[in-house]
């Protein structure tokens, strides 16, 4: 079986009036099935810019991206909407939620749009959020939800088709460090049961020490 993800010699340049800035200098990081790797790096390292890179919402300046065995650098873009749908799961620091639909209908959203008939998908939200603790808060809309709520929405969002491959990117970093520790412990816990390949940004040492290992950027490299 092939590892979820594959990141080989990942290289990124920023270009402006003011010259070029070279972020990722030959990035290489292998994520299994199973595995849960923290990303710990100082703000400004290129946390983000890999992360957008592994989930295929940048292209590279050079390297490849391998999800699941297939190298998708050079795949049009309907071709990695389709990847990014059908196999990744990500979460934003800032949730992201669509203000006018209630939790239960964003959950529901991105299965539909996979082909998933509604009841299925309805099914399925009420599980992923029921684990989350949010039963009694399905028909909500995201304004009257706390941070915390909104923050355990967007994550059963991620995980709603079942991907291979989740990213997160800094997931509590917006929240108190009560509810950051709530939130981080139910993730930790759906994405070892589901047994997903996961790649978490956070400048948290204690949750990053929870994980199965730790790599840091230095100087554009992941070590």
């Amino acid at each position: 079986m092939s590892d979820p993800l594959q990141l080989r010699g990942l290289r990124r340049i920023y270009r402006s009036d003011a010259g070029e800035l070279p972020v990722l200098r030959g990035a290489d990081l292998t994520v299994r099935a199973g595995e849960i790797v923290a990303l710990v790096a100082p703000s400004g390292a290129g946390k983000s810019t890999l992360l957008h890179l592994a989930g295929l919402l940048d292209r590279p300046d050079g390297g490849a991206v391998i999800i699941a065995g297939r190298d998708v650098g050079g795949l049009p873009d309907k071709a990695r909407t389709a990847i990014r749908r059908d196999t990744i799961g990500f979460v934003y620091q800032f949730h992201h939620l669509l203000p006018e639909f209630t939790a239960l209908e964003n959950v529901v959203l991105p299965q539909m749009i996979a082909g998933r008939p509604r009841r299925a998908a309805e099914d399925r939200a009420s599980k992923l959020l029921g684990a989350f603790g949010l039963s009694a808060r399905l028909q909500h809309l995201p304004g009257k939800l706390s941070g915390g709520e909104q923050q355990r929405v967007a994550i059963a969002r991620a995980l709603a088709n079942v991907p291979k491959l989740l990213l997160a990117d800094e997931p509590t970093g917006n929240l108190d460090v009560a509810t950051a520790e709530t939130v981080f412990a139910e993730l930790l816990a759906i994405v070892r049961e589901q047994g997903l390949a996961a790649l978490i940004a956070t400048h948290n040492p204690d949750l990053a020490a929870r994980m199965d290992r730790t790599v840091t950027l230095r100087d554009g490299r992941l070590v």
